[in-house]
């Protein structure tokens, strides 16, 4: 089979940085390829390159005769003046598309990237919206081959289910950068990972991202262990080249040839699997009280539109929120809520006395003049983190900048570098409150890691925005559905919000008034209704409730072995009756755990 795009031995360095060295990789008809990699390992770059709109240092890149190829960057961006219909016929005009297939290809792409009003200008769509338009403009040319740059950032969940399901039937070949794990696990038919851990600069395997995963860890595996047999025979050598080794002959000339290379080879290996994560770790305040925000029947409308209303939350220690829904819905009002810059038109926010607040912005508002050092470090050389002065250089290589970076102005810094210089600003903080707006945009897949990680462990409460679906099921202990049309629904985790949000978003069928029978009302069963506020939150804390219960179980249960409980006959029969009331809890909270489970699936499956 021809491969539909070829790369061969691409190499690209900004200055004295080295993006990658001689990768090459074909592209099959049919294949969506996943492409990832850390932040700063040439990504976006090499798609660029492939696209045709920057250029390789050495190498090649060839693209079948007569094949087409789309590119969508990260951010989408549109003249004042240009409509919706405008900015697909720039598109068409551009790819010299005859004229007269222009109207038919316009009504079929826009009506299934959902677009009702066409003349709305391109500039005032919401971020979601710019970006179905970004790559309504690249399917309406029919191209052999889409590259795809993040496609899901700013997406919401009903905007990434409409690019899920048109990639899934897509008659083209694809290359999708992104970070989102469920979407590359869904779309994906072959994974390839940037990076110059490995030899070649890029690893591929066929399969979707989970089988990807698990290839990556046989391999780096094997890697290792190779490394360890290489470093025992270099060890070995090196003994050997001690002693004093005869150089004259010409066996042992080779010899020590041979020992050049594997030192050599061992210090290659060891520069490529040398790599560096982010450390990320947010500051909890010393506050005791466990009620920090409490929302009682809030409402809340913008423009005309109610966003939501009647709304009870709240917000405790330890609690960590997720919202998912659609753009525009209301996820970024309800965070300026929470920071008091906006009152609500009804009901009652309260806060705790000298809350905490600490806010990560999705706009990543930074002077783009500004230096690193400054941004890092507005103060002056140092930062105080936790108690302790931690210098600047020191501060931006927890977060995998170069000391020669820090004097590089913020806006030739990635998108995904931007986003951890507001981290690590963000980590200076400390609060009550973390609340975070997608700010999974651009970053790399292990960042996220690391990220969740931190956002497991902070004591405060978290408030986020997402719309990284395993982020939100990973991280929540409760998430708030808003679906845009005023209603708002708590559920355990995403999917059950999604199918409450596809059944809000479906067209409703004209009701037939209707007077049944006596009979028919008194035999039919009231409709199951999904999980109230109340429930929610003891669902989704049951789990830790019952770990409690059965700890105190077993801590009973040791009591009542030990020989000291049993020579005393009063203390006997206490502990026995606790360790009764315990088991009688534990086997209640069960129960408890499979009725709620059983109402939440319910509900989950007639949605």
């Amino acid at each position: 089979m021809t491969p539909l795009l070829s790369a061969l031995e691409l190499t690209k360095s900004f200055g004295a940085t080295n993006l990658f060295r001689g990768v090459s990789f074909t592209l099959n008809e049919g294949e969506r390829l996943g492409l990832i990699g850390p932040n700063g390992s040439g990504k976006s770059t090499l798609l660029r390159i492939l696209a045709g709109a920057a250029e390789a240092d050495t190498g090649e890149v060839a693209l079948r005769k007569h094949a087409t190829l789309a590119y969508v960057a990260q951010e989408s961006v549109f003249g004042p003046d240009l409509t919706v219909r405008g900015a697909v016929e720039q598109a068409l005009a551009a790819a010299a598309v005859p004229e007269l297939d222009h109207e038919a290809r316009i009504a079929e792409t826009l009506g299934r990237a959902g677009f009702t009003d066409v003349s709305a200008r391109a500039a005032d769509l919401s971020g979601g919206w710019r970006k179905r338009l970004a790559i309504a403009q690249a399917l309406v040319r029919a191209p052999s081959v889409l590259l795809l740059d993040e496609p899901t950032n700013h997406l919401d969940l009903a905007g990434i289910d409409w690019l899920e399901d048109m990639l899934a039937d897509a008659p083209f070949a694809a290359i999708v950068i992104s970070h989102d794990r469920y979407f590359l696990e869904a779309i994906t038919t072959a994974t390839a990972e940037l990076n110059r851990v490995y030899p070649e600069g890029i690893l591929r395997f066929p399969g979707p991202y989970s089988e990807f995963l698990e290839k990556r860890a046989a391999f780096l595996d094997a890697q290792a262990k190779q490394h360890q047999s290489l470093a025992n025979r270099v060890r070995t050598e090196i003994e050997w080249l001690r002693r004093g080794a005869k150089a004259r002959t010409t066996k042992s000339k080779a010899r020590i040839g041979k020992a050049n290379e594997m030192i050599a080879g061992l210090k290659d290996l060891d520069t490529r699997r040398r790599t560096a994560t982010a450390r990320i770790d947010f500051t909890g305040s010393d506050r005791r009280s466990r009620r920090l925000i409490e929302f009682e029947q809030v409402s809340i409308a913008l423009g005309g539109r109610t966003l939501f209303q009647d709304l009870d939350l709240v917000i405790t220690a330890g609690s960590r929120v997720g919202l998912i829904g659609p753009n525009g819905s209301g996820k970024t009002t309800l965070l300026r809520l929470i920071q008091g810059q906006l009152p609500p038109d009804d009901g009652t926010l309260r806060r705790a006395e000298a809350l905490q607040i600490a806010a990560f912005s999705q706009h990543r508002e930074l002077d783009p003049e500004l230096p690193l050092r400054r941004a890092l470090a507005p103060e002056g050389d140092s930062v105080i983190y936790r108690g302790r002065v931690v210098h600047v250089a020191g501060w931006a290589a927890r977060f995998l900048f170069t000391a020669e970076q820090l004097n590089q102005p913020v806006g030739r810094l990635s998108g995904g570098e931007r986003a951890r210089v507001l981290i690590a600003r963000l980590m200076l903080e400390p609060a009550d409150v973390l609340l975070l707006d997608e700010p999974t945009n651009d970053l790399d897949i292990p960042t996220l890691e690391i990220l969740e990680e931190s956002l497991l462990e902070f004591s405060g409460a978290l408030v986020l925005v997402s719309h990284d679906r395993y982020l939100l099921d990973r991280v929540s202990t409760l998430v708030l559905g808003l679906d845009g049309q005023g209603n708002t629904g708590l559920f355990a985790d995403s999917s059950q919000c999604e199918a409450w949000l596809r059944e809000a978003a479906a067209p409703k069928p004209a009701a037939v008034r209707q007077t049944p029978p006596r009979e028919t009302v008194q035999e039919t069963a009231p409709p199951r209704r999904k999980l109230g506020y109340l429930e929610a939150r003891e669902y989704a804390a049951i789990e830790e409730t019952i770990a409690q219960a059965e700890a105190r179980l077993a801590t009973l249960r040791n009591s009542l072995e030990d020989p000291a409980t049993a020579r005393d006959a009063r203390m006997l029969a206490e502990t026995y009756a606790a360790f009764e009331a315990a088991q009688q809890e534990v086997d209640r909270l069960y129960a408890r755990w499979a009725e709620l489970e059983a109402k939440a699936n319910g509900a989950a499956n007639e949605a």
